[in-house]
């Protein structure tokens, strides 16, 4: 199989953003985003996925964090697209019940090439670290819309801020990676009615 490896880059007057990620990699990260909090949700996204990822990104943190977060999410949603190329056998559908102490979070997947975002989580303090916690949902709903893809992320339990956050990216790597894989008894075809994704 060819290697799926894709590299993003985007530049506007609030973010300037270099982003490369490897599907069939081994969770090697070199992330820095300027913001603590979200490195390290990153850096458990592709840990949990087992996939390559670099970003560095420069955005105007001086304005706030929104910026950089949905910007991090259009690129990463890029080069999920990109490096799948025409989606020929793979599992398409993905999904993960991830506990985290008190926490319960469910993350599913369609790699249809329809976007959509289903998110049910609830945070009771306006932020972690620098990350506020508005922008998780936005950072989702900007890698679904960019990746093409349907993602339903749900709480189904928790109360710490901190679980459901870091929840929801170990789940959201765990279910890409299981949609990403490879089904060798579709002979190389698309998993799809229509033929295309």
């Amino acid at each position: 199989m060819e290697q799926r490896i894709a590299e993003v880059k985007r530049v506007t007057k609030e973010t300037d953003i270099v982003l490369t990620l490897n599907l069939d990699g081994t969770g090697k990260t070199e992330i820095d985003t300027g913001i603590g909090f979200f490195d390290h949700m990153l850096n458990g996204f592709a840990r949990h996925g087992l996939f390559d990822l670099r970003v560095k990104c420069k955005g105007d943190l001086q304005v706030d964090c929104h910026h950089t977060v949905e910007d991090c999410g259009i690129v990463l949603g890029e080069a999920i697209k990109k490096a799948l190329g025409d989606k020929k056998a793979i599992k398409r559908y993905g999904s993960f019940l991830l506990p985290m102490d008190e926490t319960l979070i469910l993350c599913a997947i369609d790699l249809s090439g329809r976007p959509f975002l289903v998110f049910d989580e609830t945070y009771t303090i306006p932020s972690i670290g620098e990350l506020d916690t508005e922008m998780i949902r936005e950072f989702f709903y900007a890698v679904s819309y960019s990746a093409g893809m349907n993602l339903h992320l749900k709480q189904l339990d928790g109360y710490n801020n901190h679980h459901i956050a870091e929840g929801s990216f170990k789940a959201f790597g765990k279910a890409l990676d299981m949609a990403t894989m490879y089904e060798e008894r579709l002979g190389g075809s698309v998993w799809s009615t229509k033929g295309t994704l």
